[in-house]
């Protein structure tokens, strides 16, 4: 690690208002979603956990998902949470690099685990008679872990080529979590083409599992259009339709917080679209996977009379 990095023992993550009243309402509004995201994705892991009706491969993927949901918003809302409360924007070193990278791990994951959902629901829809055969638990259990494995090698390497490269520009981030466009903004002019480099590359492979999903559902849907019974169609779309949204969601605000030019770049976009990839999937997943799927809904009532 660089000098210039090394002499820096804490960066100043971007605040979300001056005065103390809006500081705690920005902690109270945050809190909401937390807790949003906390109580959806619980449910969801528990109810799959306890329901052996829900012993599946789409909702054995869902509850891998609803994991990596519960991970990243818990990487970056809580710090920003505290800055608020407290009135700083301080955050070491250290727990730069640490969330950085967990924050990277999760979101490569997920996107991992929605390209393979998507494989789920085209072997599910398109080929229903080999869904047993090429989707067993040991062949659910090995994709996830290749998702899991993936998200964790590639966060190391982003991770390890963001913090090796010389700072020269302050410390003060301009968002309010360590996001590495941010971290390279801090870097010297000649140095950050590197991860630039590693950044495009992982963003071609991104778009690669894109096209793979956008394959995917093209197939699904000719395959839907096909079956005879409206009941029929419709079921087969709830369970693509939710899918579909977060997926649509996810990639268009992760691509351009990534690969957008830097004329379109200011301090409001960057922030408000961190906010739509980083902190609203996981408040708004379990929300738009519940309304639209019957079963797992009739599985959570369930769960919850038992409890109460």
């Amino acid at each position: 690690m660089s000098n210039s990095s090394s002499s820096i023992s804490q960066f100043l993550l971007l605040p979300f208002a001056d005065t103390r009243e809006l500081q705690l309402l920005h902690f109270c509004l945050f809190l909401g979603i937390y807790l949003a995201a906390l109580l959806g994705n619980g449910l969801i892991i528990i109810t799959i956990a306890c329901d052996h009706r829900l012993h599946t491969p789409m909702y054995f993927f869902l509850l891998n998902l609803s994991l990596t949901d519960l991970g990243c918003i818990s990487t970056t809302v809580p710090k920003s949470m505290a800055n608020s409360l407290w009135d700083t924007r301080a955050i070491s070193y250290t727990e730069c690099v640490a969330q950085l990278f967990f924050f990277l791990f999760l979101i490569l994951t997920e996107f991992c685990l929605l390209t393979v959902m998507a494989y789920d629901r085209y072997i599910a829809i398109c080929h229903p008679l080999h869904y047993g055969t090429l989707l067993g638990s040991r062949a659910c259990v090995h994709m996830a872990a290749a998702a899991w494995a993936s998200g964790f090698l590639l966060a190391v390497l982003h991770t390890a080529n963001t913090f090796s490269l010389p700072l020269c520009h302050g410390n003060a981030v301009d968002q309010f979590f360590c996001e590495i466009p941010q971290i390279l903004k801090l870097s010297c002019s000649d140095a950050y083409l590197r991860e630039t480099g590693v950044l495009v590359v992982g963003a071609c492979l991104g778009f690669g599992c894109f096209v793979f999903i956008v394959v995917s559902y093209v197939q699904i849907i000719r395959a839907v259009q096909r079956i005879p019974s409206q009941q029929g169609r419709h079921k087969a779309f709830s369970t693509c339709l939710p899918h579909l949204a977060v997926v649509s969601l996810f990639v268009s605000t992760a691509l351009f917080t990534y690969l957008k030019p830097s004329c379109i770049s200011s301090v409001f976009v960057d922030l408000l679209v961190s906010l739509l990839y980083s902190v609203v999937p996981p408040a708004v997943n379990p929300l738009i996977y519940s309304m639209r799927n019957q079963e797992l809904k009739v599985a959570v009532w369930k769960l919850m009379s038992k409890s109460f």
